[in-house]
């Protein structure tokens, strides 16, 4: 399969009459298109439904379809109507692909359908926005070389990086049920932990609670069991990818991840945001797989191919930022904590899910993979606590208001966004993924969890 080329609907010149999309610096302009489930908060009251964003309106997709081109655009039109994004995920690529072209017509400036499309506006002010897709299953994986680096340095200074890292794409399964859409707070987690020269664990809140910023992947037509997915033809079955952050309880983490990695300290919460940029809207930002050292051992033969070689990777500018309580209470911006690209993944998404198929098992429309956290190599790169505060022995100074964080405490607030920018195309963005910590069951909410 050849490298997938940019066509009329990322065209730099196009423009809407929608004009908020037409904004500079719009997350949603009509070169992006993503999708979304919502319902109206106003007016009569309506079920959740599938929508596209474009500028600060979103679309009633269902409600457009009569005015579908052909066959294949107006069924993936129609299985819009329905209450999450599954029914047009499991259409496959050339369907959401016919789709995506039609809604560029009728969004662009000049479509002889305008005023018929405006009567399926709604602006996202008065939209509330859902859970996207009914996930069957959730893998995270663990792709970024330098979060591996990082973390394994903090518990093998001399060895940081296991033998197995640069061979197979490291992943766990998580748990489904916990993924939670942007906007829903998360709770501190209890568990076990054990301290350093202490002489057995305790059960309590978490004290070492930490964000992960990193890019999910939705799977859209599914596999067949007992067939592995090719790497060259992984895209066939990627439906879209949003923002994901997967919370992590370091202190459960560490005294439970021996000798079968993590559980209770991931299983808790996992946030996405509500909005899925599919992949035909990330074509022009798609870049060669990361470089590996000269050193390196080439993917074995089932993890290559020359095409997810040269246009595996995706260049997504990420950025994670907090806001305290006290921040909040002030009216004060929230602090940037990092910058990174998943352009530097070890690992490309096409040969997580070669990998992921490998052994047989079957991927189901709406499953979910994790990249694992994205980090970088430059100081403000790292894309959790755990490395930007080594493990909690560096807090980070928040000069806005003299605060210290090791780890978050409850009231924290941490947004995730997400940009594609290259030159000559138009930047879209990914909408924000966001969460506020809650104190644990039984805690005082007005009492901060300090982490030790």
């Amino acid at each position: 399969m050849s490298a997938p080329v940019p066509n009329a609907t990322h065209a730099p010149a196009l423009r809407s009459w929608v004009k908020s999309a037409n904004a500079p610096g719009a997350e949603f302009p009509i070169q992006n298109l993503p999708f979304a489930v919502f319902s109206s908060t106003t007016g009569s009251l309506h079920p959740p439904r599938c929508g596209v964003g474009i500028g600060d309106q979103i679309l009633d997709v269902g409600a457009c379809a009569d005015l579908m081109g052909d066959a294949l655009a107006r069924a993936a039109a129609d299985a819009c109507r329905a209450p999450s994004l599954n029914d047009l995920m499991r259409l496959g690529q050339p369907a959401a692909s016919a789709l995506r072209h039609r809604l560029s017509q009728l969004l662009a400036a000049g479509s002889e359908a305008r005023d018929a499309v405006a009567a399926a506006l709604i602006p996202l002010s008065q939209a509330e926005l859902h859970l996207p897709v009914r996930i069957g299953g959730y893998t995270d994986f663990y792709a970024s070389v330098h979060h591996a680096t990082n973390v394994g340095r903090l518990m093998r200074p001399d060895n940081p990086l296991l033998p197995n890292y640069k061979y197979v794409p490291i992943g766990y399964n998580g748990r489904a049920s916990s993924v939670r859409v942007s906007g829903e707070p998360v709770r501190r987690p209890r568990g076990q932990t054990k301290g350093p020269g202490e002489a057995a664990p305790t059960f309590g809140p978490s004290l070492r609670l930490d964000y992960e910023v990193e890019l999910g992947l939705y799977i859209g037509a599914p596999s067949m069991r007992d067939e592995a997915i090719p790497v060259g033809s992984a895209w066939d079955h990627v439906f879209g990818f949003s923002l994901l952050n997967d919370w992590s309880a370091r202190d459960i983490q560490s005294w439970e991840y021996q000798p079968l990695g993590p559980f209770l300290s991931k299983s808790f919460a996992t946030t996405v945001s509500p909005w899925v940029v599919t992949a035909d809207a990330l074509i022009p930002f798609r870049v060669p797989a990361a470089h590996r050292e000269a050193a390196d051992p080439q993917p074995l033969p089932y993890l290559f191919s020359s095409t997810d070689q040269e246009s595996g990777g995706v260049h997504v500018m990420l950025e994670a930022s907090l806001c305290t309580r006290r921040m909040a209470q002030l009216g004060l911006p929230a602090m940037r904590l990092s910058r990174s690209t998943s352009a530097g993944l070890y690992w490309t998404f096409g040969q997580m899910v070669a990998h992921h198929t490998s052994n047989g098992c079957a991927l189901d429309t709406g499953d979910l993979l994790g990249s694992g956290t994205v980090s970088g190599e430059a100081e403000g790169a790292q894309g959790a606590l755990l490395e930007l505060t080594a493990g909690g022995s560096r807090p980070l100074h928040l000069e806005a208001t003299g605060e210290q964080r090791s780890f978050l405490e409850d009231g924290d607030e941490v947004t995730l966004s997400g940009r594609c920018e290259r030159e000559g195309f138009v930047s879209i963005g990914f909408g924000e993924c966001r969460a506020a910590i809650l104190p644990a069951h039984g805690a005082s909410a007005s009492e901060p969890t300090h982490a030790r």
